[in-house]
């Protein structure tokens, strides 16, 4: 606790604690393959994939309907502004659209797609998850699965906020970055009445654009992206990736639902073991 003395409290009328396990539950095994030279170190990997390659967004709003986007910049040249930021633009986002979102959920994918996403790392994410298949898969099937696993990801965010319940998250005193290449902000959620969850988002920087993205969130030990692996690796060794990218979009069109579950319950069942 005695590290925790001088974190800032920032205190968001949105359950913070939902989108950090939601990032700790849809990521993959960063550890494994994180290290310099690996595989799918950015530099190795060759492999051109154009961002919104095939990208049908499943939005709630008609074309009609222009998208409100956030006019707040977020420093991504600070992994910790940067964790900080994209947290309040999101929350207060949510705040001021709560009546939109009761009338219908699927405005939080909307919100998760614009506040969020573009400050997560998904393309790293998704050949974290492919991980050791990686080169028994072909262009084609990584451009086709990309697109899809970041829709996977909105959705799986989306459904974290539904849990909301006012509380307050800590953020841990800033360390120097200057030099490394990954850094991982903590954070604490405060549950009143109960433990209190710790979380930690993993940062990369961009050699290219020298920016900060998020591409890993780490609740009470344990790793989005590692339980993603877990649970997809196998899959795509038995079936293919083809098979998985279309297991992920169906899972993606589903509609978000308030189910009125607590946090704890909620990223058990995201996350089974």
């Amino acid at each position: 606790m005695s590290n925790f003395l001088q974190l800032t409290r920032l205190t968001i009328s949105h359950n913070v604690a939902l989108i950090m396990l939601i990032f700790s539950l849809t990521t993959l095994n960063v550890e494994a393959f994180v290290m310099e030279g690996s595989i799918l170190e950015e530099s190795t990997m060759n492999v051109a994939i154009t961002e919104d390659v095939n990208v049908v967004p499943v939005s709630s709003k008609t074309p009609e309907q222009p998208i409100e986007q956030s006019i707040v910049l977020v420093d991504q040249t600070n992994p910790y502004l940067l964790v900080r930021s994209a947290a309040a633009s999101t929350f207060k986002r949510f705040a001021d659209e709560q009546a939109a979102i009761r009338i219908n959920p699927n405005v939080l994918k909307d919100i998760v797609r614009e506040e969020l996403m573009p400050y997560v790392n998904y393309k790293y994410s998704a050949f974290k998850v492919i991980g050791k298949h990686l080169k028994k898969t072909t262009d084609e099937e990584r451009r086709a699965f990309v697109p899809v696993f970041k829709e996977y990801l909105i959705s799986s965010y989306a459904q974290v906020f539904t849990l909301y319940d006012n509380q307050a998250v800590e953020f841990a005193p800033e360390r120097p970055f200057v030099g490394k290449r990954i850094v991982a902000v903590n954070t604490r959620i405060i549950m009143p009445g109960s433990e209190n969850i710790d979380v930690a988002f993993k940062v990369r920087l961009n050699k290219k654009t020298k920016k900060w993205q998020a591409f890993d969130m780490v609740a009470e030990g344990v790793s989005l992206l590692d339980s993603k692996q877990a649970e997809l690796g196998s899959i795509i060794r038995q079936k293919g990736l083809p098979y998985v990218t279309k297991l992920l979009k169906n899972k993606s069109m589903r509609n978000i639902v308030f189910n009125g579950s607590n946090t704890r319950s909620s990223v058990e069942a995201v996350n089974p073991k």
